[in-house]
């Protein structure tokens, strides 16, 4: 049986090359097509938080711009973590990803996550945010998940679904997808409505 009956004529791509949101949008019960492009993930220093994670979201769709079919739907996302307004993208390297993780240790920050859904006739962007917030974590700790882990490809340097999540993350506000980097309760309202 399947729910999204309405997009039974349709083709969802989702241009993503996180395995994790390849993992949630199948949840929702939807075959999907990868397609990715390389999208320079630049903005504006002039934007507040929520406007850049829907920003990049929106860059990484119109890359896609003029090659839709008519019964494609297309899905970008970016996700990015904020410590007050300070805006932790992926680490550059190792020593990067330690300055992040220590930055985080102890304190409360946001996962936002932009999302746009599109085709040839219509576009919706949005996005969530979810408050986490972090227990102390050690330098032996934050050296361990590195090496072991090596989340260069995530924002703020780590996965909730990783090791640092687990001894790491004492609380949270909002949705736990979100900050895997896919708000599927947002995401599954918006197809339900195309």
């Amino acid at each position: 049986m399947e729910i999204l009956t309405n997009l039974k004529s349709k083709k969802v791509i989702l241009a993503s090359k996180s395995p994790r949101r390849q993992q949630l949008i199948q949840g929702l019960g939807i075959d999907v097509e990868i397609r990715t492009k390389e999208v320079e993930e630049s903005f504006s220093e002039s934007l507040i938080r929520q406007e850049v994670a829907m920003y990049l979201a929106d860059k990484k769709a119109k890359a896609f711009e003029g090659e839709l079919a008519t019964d494609e739907i297309l899905i970008t996302g970016d996700t990015i973590v904020c410590l007050n307004d300070l805006i932790l993208n992926k680490p550059e390297g190792t020593e990067d990803a330690k300055r992040m993780l220590r930055l985080l240790s102890g304190k409360t920050h946001t996962v936002i996550t932009g999302v746009c859904i599109a085709d040839n006739n219509r576009k919706e962007l949005f996005y969530d945010a979810t408050e986490v917030t972090f227990g102390e974590l050690t330098d032996a700790e934050i050296a361990y998940y590195i090496e072991k882990h090596k989340p260069f490809d995530k924002a703020g340097s780590y996965g909730a679904q990783d090791f640092i999540g687990f001894i790491g993350i004492q609380g949270m506000n909002g949705s736990y997808y979100n900050v895997m980097g896919f708000p599927l309760h947002k995401v599954y309202e918006v197809l339900k409505m195309w």
